[in-house]
């Protein structure tokens, strides 16, 4: 009997799974096009127990989002608003440190701050948003600011993009998110993010950062407009960079949300395709110890479920997360750490709280 081409593709992914052979373009298009979900995930957990494990991390964190006003207004964002808008915002800075405080009593590690790109903000408001918040409780991890984010303060204050990491670093920034990158092909970013910095540019300023001692999350965003290929692609060049630089802590596929977007028209991924990103992820990322599961984008159902198919952290405890609610997530805006603890441990794995950094804080292995 015939053997399926699809059959074959896996088998020979698998021989390359099993030794530790980098898998390359052309088996990332064989994974994605795969209809065998659970065959996949397989291959995708036997390389998670392999560099990473049984534990599972998680991070006491508290998001901020200080501002949606955003003069990029890409078509896949629900959250973003033009400046004088009725829903536009922006936070003072005492009212940022009141945000920051009021979780200081619920022992949090971290303080994730990203927002839009504010047109008439000056670059000290962020400068000084960094100091006032590490001054308040410098044993705080600051986790904040994309790379579009950094480029922008660069092109507002008139500096360059690597006198912005290093002032920023000496104010108290401790790391950066992965958000920005979405999709590195320039024409995807043609269609939904034509304001937005490359994703040449994406990967210089996060080059910049781990040589000036940053280190960064990286992410992709997938399920609107992009190819299989270009998602393929975009995960070779993240894998690049870390050969390079070694400065990514982790990796964290963002399911595209529709709702209130401009893309609204498009579906969405679907579970299977979330599970099977996370997977493929895992199998192509062979150079990132740690894949997120993000359990605000796919819910924590699926968080929990994506712990057999190649993810080995579920995030934190957020607080008052609203870049994806406004694009219609329905999932809570905040989880109790003995909520997360129950979910990683009903998954078989061992909880462990993090720090950004991926020091352990606690491991719970009762």
């Amino acid at each position: 009997m015939a053997v399926e081409p699809e059959t074959r593709n896996l088998d020979l992914i698998e021989e390359k799974v099993t030794s530790g052979e980098r898998l390359t373009f052309e088996d990332g298009l064989a994974l994605l096009g795969s209809n065998d979900l659970l065959r996949v995930g397989a291959l995708a957990d036997l390389a998670r127990k392999r560099i990473a494990g049984d534990d599972v991390y998680f991070v006491n964190n508290r998001h901020i989002n200080h501002t949606n006003v955003c003069g990029n207004r890409c078509k896949f964002c629900a959250f973003s608003a033009d400046e004088g808008a009725p829903d536009a915002y922006t936070m003072t800075l005492d009212e940022v440190l009141a945000r920051a405080r009021e979780s200081l009593s619920d022992g949090i590690t971290e303080l994730h701050i990203v927002g839009g790109e504010h047109p008439s903000l000056p670059y000290e408001y962020y400068l000084e948003m960094i100091r006032a918040l590490h001054d308040m409780d410098p044993s705080v991890h600051i986790q904040a600011f994309t790379a579009s984010e950094i480029a922008f303060f660069a092109k507002r204050g008139k500096k360059t993009v690597g006198e912005v990491l290093q002032e920023l670093k000496e104010a108290g920034l401790g790391s950066m998110p992965g958000g920005g990158a979405e999709i590195f092909s320039g024409r995807v970013r043609g269609i939904v993010c034509d304001k937005k910095i490359s994703g040449d540019a994406w990967l210089d300023v996060m080059r910049q950062a781990h040589n000036a001692g940053i280190r960064s999350n990286a992410t992709m965003l997938y399920g609107h407009v992009e190819t299989h290929a270009e998602r393929i692609e975009h995960l070779i060049r993240l894998r690049e960079l870390q050969d390079e630089t070694r400065g990514f802590g982790s990796f964290i596929p963002l399911a595209f949300h529709p709702a209130n977007t401009g893309l609204s028209g498009l579906p969405g991924p679907t579970g299977a395709e979330d599970l099977m990103m996370i997977a493929v992820s895992r199998l192509m990322l062979d150079n990132f110890r740690n894949i997120k599961a993000f359990w605000i984008m796919i819910g924590i159902k699926l968080a929990q479920i994506s712990l057999h198919f190649g993810a080995n952290d579920i995030d934190g405890t957020v607080v008052e997360e609203k870049i994806t609610h406004a694009a219609g997530a329905e999932t809570d805006e905040a989880i109790a750490k003995s909520e997360l603890i129950r979910l990683i441990r009903e998954a078989g794995r061992v909880p462990v709280e993090r720090d950004t950094l991926y020091n352990v804080v606690r491991r719970y292995e009762d």
